[in-house]
């Protein structure tokens, strides 16, 4: 959220809608191609004001036991302890602190990204938001698209496996993408 004050009511607040939104990832596999996964699990509100984005700020959330990646080992594994540790670390979040447009669109949505109990500062590239729109059953919503990427080891993530021919098993670089619908509260 930028520095200076908005008005309370130019505020509107914005429930996520985990039905109609996805957090997915992708990172490196054998250093030969990408494996993909989502996170069903996700909650957050949307501060939005109106005539000036940058006033406004999200805070979100995400299950980690939520966790998809199409083979149910591996995604055992990603519970375990050696990654994510979902025991002991159930959620992800991420808490913007400032929100600033790009010139040619979109904005830069920086903020506290707290995963396996280690917080660091990103920035999410966040598409335009889109305006309201009325769904069938009278709520308004509007949607979004943002993405970053981080270092897993910056988190803890640092599981890995040498591979035989040189390299390791799963690469260092995440980029978390999320496509996300937020309702009128």
């Amino acid at each position: 959220m930028s520095t200076t004050s908005a008005s309370p009511s130019a505020l509107s607040t914005w429930k996520l809608d985990p039905t109609h939104s996805a957090a997915e990832f992708k990172i490196k596999h054998m250093m030969i191609s990408h494996v993909k996964g989502k996170f069903t699990g996700l909650a957050g509100t949307l501060n939005l004001h109106e005539s000036d984005h940058s006033f406004s700020s999200v805070e979100a959330s995400v299950d980690v036991a939520s966790i998809h990646t199409g083979d149910p080992q591996r995604d055992g594994h990603l519970k375990g302890a050696e990654f994510f540790d979902v025991e002991k670390y159930p959620r992800m979040s991420f808490k913007s602190t400032r929100v600033a447009p790009r010139s040619g669109g979109g904005y830069d949505a920086t903020g506290e990204l707290t995963i396996h109990g280690a917080t660091k500062t990103v920035t999410f590239d966040v598409e335009d938001i889109s305006g309201p729109a009325k769904d069938p059953w009278g709520n308004m919503r509007v949607g979004l698209s943002a993405s970053t990427r981080i270092n897993r080891k910056d988190y803890g993530l640092s599981w890995n496996a040498a591979l035989e021919a040189g390299g390791f098993l799963v690469g260092d670089e995440v980029t978390l993408t999320l496509d996300v619908q937020f309702i009128k509260a």
